[in-house]
Parts: structure tokens; sequence; C-alpha cells
């Protein structure tokens, strides 16, 4: 019997190699997780010309700035958009967090989207990249507010 600090599960602690594409990420999927990746992927793919990548070891979709991304952990997959606050009144099941006016669904086993639904939200968040541009170049108002307050030169903005 051995006393002292809770052993810690590797899987915990267990770094993994980023996938050497979005192929590679499906196949190393496995069960509910990667039917669900599966038919987001290709509702998401069926909806928009996109450039599909592997970025911060997700599926991420590029149109004009990064767009969305499909993330598969052990107990869901997370259905990201950088401009997803925007995108609620589509699917109100996006939850607002982060930067960039981002906002992510997530889906547990037993859940899914309605292909209509992932395509509508893909085109729209295109939508939103051609028509403001790259969401992480456009900075919000109150980081723009404090880049003026701090000054070209570093000085104090003060009237």
């Amino acid at each position: 019997m051995q006393f002292g600090r809770p052993r810690i599960q590797m899987t915990e602690m267990k770094k993994t190699r980023p996938a050497a594409s979005p192929d590679a990420y499906v196949a190393a999927l496995h069960g509910w997780r990667r039917k669900c990746v599966e038919a987001l992927r290709a509702s998401v793919l069926a909806a928009s010309t996109l450039e599909e990548v592997i970025k911060w070891r997700n599926l991420v979709y590029f149109a004009k700035g990064p767009v969305l991304l499909i993330r598969a952990e052990d107990a869901r997959v997370l259905f990201g958009f950088w401009r997803g606050q925007r995108l609620r009144n589509i699917e109100p099941g996006l939850k607002p967090g982060g930067k960039y006016e981002m906002a992510t669904l997530e889906l547990r086993e037993g859940m899914s989207v309605d292909p209509p639904i992932v395509r509508r939200l893909t085109r729209m968040a295109v939508k939103l990249n051609v028509t403001l541009g790259d969401p992480t170049l456009a900075a919000p108002p109150a980081q723009r507010r404090s880049k003026r307050e701090r000054g070209k030169s570093g000085q104090a903005a003060h009237g």
C-alpha cells in the first residue's frame, strides 16, 4: 500500500503530436467522436470554399482569416466560430467565450447538429470574414482604446 500523493493517470499528462493532415486527424478518432467530426466536416466543406488545415492541434478552416474550428476531445467535440457570437440567432447553443467574438457549440455523445444548420453557420461565418476581414486583425474597441491611450511614443494620451 502506498501513501502520499494520489497517482495521476498518464492520459491526463499525455502529449500527442499534431495530425499530419485533416484526413489523419479524422482517421485517428473512434466511435461517436469520429462520426460527429465526419458529419461536421462534410457539412462545412459542402457549404463554402475553405482552406482546411491542422492548426493548434484542431481542424481549422480559413477564408480571409480563421472562420471555424472542429476539436475532438475525450468527452466532447467543440464546433467553434471566431465570430460565433454574431451567429447565435442561427444556433442559440453557441456559447460565447474567448477572443474575437468566439463562440462554440459543445457536442457530447448522442448529440448532433442538423447539416443545414452547419452549412448556414459556415456560410454566414465566411460572409462575415469577407465583409469584416480577418477576425484576428480586427481589434475590439476596448483594445483600440488602450492602444490610443498609450500613444505612439508611449506618452499618456490625456487631453
